[in-house]
């Protein structure tokens, strides 16, 4: 059972560092809030959607790609305007990102959450409770494999923030949700 368990996390875990979205999301995120923080709303959404996409299998391949794209367009946008809105002057920012755990955490979680359904992780996943019958071991190799990626994301905002100026870095956080929620707009049709 364990090359079932390393299979789903290797084929989630590649399938999902080409071309994925929430790479630069997790990535704005973590300029924004602490990386605990982020890693722990993450943790819970990538966790979420793969449950939803190993109970329900193959059908999330086959969600109408239009309510995807616009349920990701939205969130992108959303996220764009919350980055935009959030306020960062001198130590207050210090002090903002540590009392303001709750709501780091939760716009973590609705980022990742609400974006991307029906991604090639995802059909993955479902592929492979398909094919072995075993979804709780293809549950926890592609929620490693998720939250693997998702840290690795962190640990690159973590690195821009401390070396990047916060008008910098809100800038492009701001820029990179827009863009996502542009090309997730694109996909609509």
């Amino acid at each position: 059972m364990l090359y079932l368990l390393l299979a789903a996390y290797g084929t989630v875990f590649f399938a999902e560092m080409l071309g994925d979205k929430s790479l630069h999301t997790i990535t704005s995120l973590t300029i924004r809030f602490r990386p605990t923080h982020v890693l722990a709303g993450i943790t819970v959404a990538f966790a979420s959607k793969m449950l939803v996409a190993v109970l329900i299998g193959q059908t999330i391949a086959r969600l109408p790609a239009a309510v995807v794209a616009g349920a990701s367009t939205v969130t992108f946008f959303a996220t764009a305007i919350v980055i935009w809105f959030k306020k960062t002057e001198g130590s207050e920012h210090k002090r903002e990102l540590s009392s303001y755990w709750p709501r780091a955490t939760a716009i973590s979680l609705f980022a990742i959450l609400f974006t991307e359904w029906g991604d090639v992780g995802q059909i993955a996943a479902a592929t492979l409770v398909a094919r072995y019958h075993s979804a709780l071991l293809v549950w926890l190799g592609a929620t490693a494999a998720l939250v693997t990626k998702g840290a690795l994301a962190i640990v690159l905002g973590a690195i821009l923030r401390e070396r990047l100026p916060q008008k910098a870095l809100r800038y492009g956080a701001v820029a990179m949700c827009m863009a996502m929620g542009v090309l997730s707009a694109l996909k609509i049709d």
